[in-house]
């Protein structure tokens, strides 16, 4: 079902799970993000669209602690600075991210990516060995159920077709148990088919966290964005739902490339 008519209304602060403060991302006097303010509220399908070189990929760097600001503040949960925090640090406080091209581990099953992937102290070889209790169990089987993938639990992931890679990496990512995830253009070399389950996930996913995603394939957005925001040279061009983000002139004239009477 398609949630391009519905945009959330607008939420309290308590419901922000992050919020940025004219954050600015300075690469040698070229500002890929120019005091930016942006805020990703909790249960959202939240889009970040723009042309080539809008600052996108660079808003979720930040984000994970992939890249620095140079000046601003991003606040996660209320209470953590992001800014301050290493990669590490972001990941233990509630933040994940699914990069572009899948990455499992091709030489083990479906089931010991997601044990690999589960939230807990132990170094690779000892949760592979590890015997998982009941609970721990319970969660395993319950996201294959999730990502559609309990008949493929045994095969080795490097078996999978693409869209499976990608739907077992956002389980590995799901297995930490973050309160907002973060996608780069989740559905890139899928079949039709396989977008419309991976925007049903998505959907599924955002009733627990936020979810942040990257896109440039607009039919994707206009089906499960919630709120859709358009950066412009590193900034904050439009925000709202993918209707009103269609019929504003300065988003067809900067981001469709159609000029505006």
């Amino acid at each position: 079902m398609s949630n391009s008519q519905v945009l959330k209304s607008p939420t309290s602060k308590s419901q922000a799970v992050l919020k940025s403060k004219k954050i600015t991302v300075d690469f040698s006097g070229f500002k890929a993000i120019n005091e930016l303010d942006f805020e990703v509220n909790r249960n959202t399908v939240h889009f970040v669209i723009g042309p080539n070189g809008a600052g996108k990929t660079t808003l979720l760097d930040v984000i994970c602690g992939n890249a620095r600001v140079s000046t601003g503040k991003i606040t996660f949960n209320d209470k953590h600075d992001l800014t301050k925090m290493s990669e590490n640090e972001i990941v233990d406080q509630g933040i994940s991210r699914k990069f572009q091209a899948p990455s499992v581990f091709h030489h083990l099953t479906v089931y010991e990516n997601l044990e690999i992937a589960m939230k807990q102290k132990k170094n690779l070889f000892s949760i592979i060995k590890a015997n998982n209790n009941q609970e721990d169990e319970r969660k395993l089987e319950d996201m294959l159920e999730l990502i559609g993938l309990t008949e493929e639990k045994d095969n080795l992931a490097g078996s999978l077709a693409h869209g499976q890679k990608q739907w077992l990496e956002i389980a590995m990512v799901l297995m930490q148990e973050p309160d907002l995830v973060l996608l780069d253009e989740p559905i890139a070399g899928m079949s039709k088919s396989e977008r419309k389950k991976t925007g049903e996930l998505i959907t599924k996913v955002a009733k627990e966290r936020a979810v942040l995603i990257v896109e440039h394939d607009m039919d994707f957005v206009k089906d499960y964005a919630d709120v859709v925001t358009v950066m412009h040279e590193g900034q904050l061009l439009f925000e709202g739902s993918m209707e009103d983000v269609q019929k504003d002139s300065r988003v067809r004239e900067v981001y469709l490339g159609r000029k505006v009477d």
